[in-house]
């Protein structure tokens, strides 16, 4: 294996060594089983390639700064997939076994967990998808579950630094009582195109308001919004917003660093009341918000209004202590009160 400079790592896709992986057919799961082989073999009319039939997780693991591996709250992340599976009509994993299979994919690619005192981590993708021949708009009865590793360094690929977003009031990210706070794929590939002009333009994030109305923040493209005024800690309540463990995270670390929290409907305007605004979740952590500008048609230049927090680059106080505390306890240098790392 190539060193790894972990310094200089991104968040991309990276051939590790092992994946792992379980195959449900005719009622039950086949015993786990681990593999070098990194090509899947499925019949072509399977329907996660018609139907986008799948759903996935994202989570990491650290080395801690006594040497020891750790999960960042698995179960967690194997509540929410069953939660996805459950909407897709695909069986899902048990708990149990969702945790058992990532600890398996830690142990069996050790070499690429980041050192203690690396700005880095190993990103764990648990991917659940429907694999059944099926024409039917139907669900499936046969899936594939698997779990993948990463080592990945910052998302936005540099210390945590302010960026700028735009509202594309063009553009909608989930319907009222659609699929918006299920992580499925498909709610990712619809931002793709409108991330691609965001990013032509020197914004770094989407921010999408409510479809029904658009006077409502809901998320944004890769992750949960908070903002940040008079000591309080202020995220979204909506029926279209992933439930982010990150922010769920976030919200106790507030409460026991003595802020308020507050989850409720954010109105758009409320975003000129705040002192700090940003992004977070388990790929970026957190990300600052210098700026959010409105745009009536994301294609077009007319900016309808700016919110401004931080100048660029810059990172407010409470963004500061709130991603010193989470990672933290990731690493292991403060108590983790809430038993929220897992050993491996």
């Amino acid at each position: 294996m190539n060193q790894i400079d972990w310094g200089s790592l991104g968040f991309a896709a990276y051939k590790t060594r092992t994946l792992v992986l379980c195959r449900y057919k005719d009622g039950q799961w086949s015993e786990i089983t681990q593999t070098e082989d990194f090509s899947f073999v499925m019949n072509p009319f399977a329907g996660v390639l018609h139907y986008a039939v799948s759903c996935f997780e994202g989570l990491k693991a650290f080395t801690q700064k006594d040497g020891k591996a750790v999960l960042f709250r698995p179960e967690e992340n194997a509540s929410r997939l069953a939660r996805t599976a459950r909407y897709l009509g695909l069986p899902a994993p048990s708990s149990e076994m969702f945790v058992e299979m990532c600890l398996r994919c830690v142990n069996a690619n050790r070499e690429f967990l980041a050192p203690y005192g690396h700005d880095a981590a190993m990103y764990l993708r648990p991917l659940l998808m429907g694999t059944e021949p099926k024409l039917q708009l139907a669900p499936p009865s046969e899936a594939v579950f698997v779990v993948m590793c990463a080592p990945v360094g910052p998302y936005h690929g540099a210390s945590m630094k302010s960026f700028s977003a735009v509202i594309p009031l063009n553009y909608d990210r989930a319907a009222p009582k659609g699929s918006g706070s299920y992580k499925v794929g498909a709610n990712y590939a619809a931002t793709f195109r409108p991330y691609q002009i965001a990013h032509s333009q020197g914004y770094n994030e989407l921010l999408y308001l409510n479809s029904a109305t658009h006077e409502f923040i809901d998320e944004f493209g890769s992750s949960n919004f908070f903002g940040i005024r008079a000591n309080t800690y202020v995220t979204p309540l909506s029926d279209s917003v992933l439930p982010s463990i990150t922010n769920k995270s976030l919200q106790q670390i507030a409460l026991d660093l003595g802020m308020k929290v507050e989850k409720r409907p954010i109105p758009v305007e409320e975003l000129a009341e705040f002192e700090e605004a940003g992004g977070c979740g388990t790929a970026v952590v957190i990300t600052p918000m210098s700026h959010i500008d409105v745009k009536p048609v994301l294609e077009e230049a007319a900016v309808q209004s700016t919110y401004r927090f931080m100048p660029e680059g810059q990172v407010g106080p409470a963004c500061t202590k709130l991603y010193k505390t989470i990672t933290a306890i990731q690493k292991g240098e403060i108590e983790d009160i809430h038993s929220w790392c897992l050993k491996v």
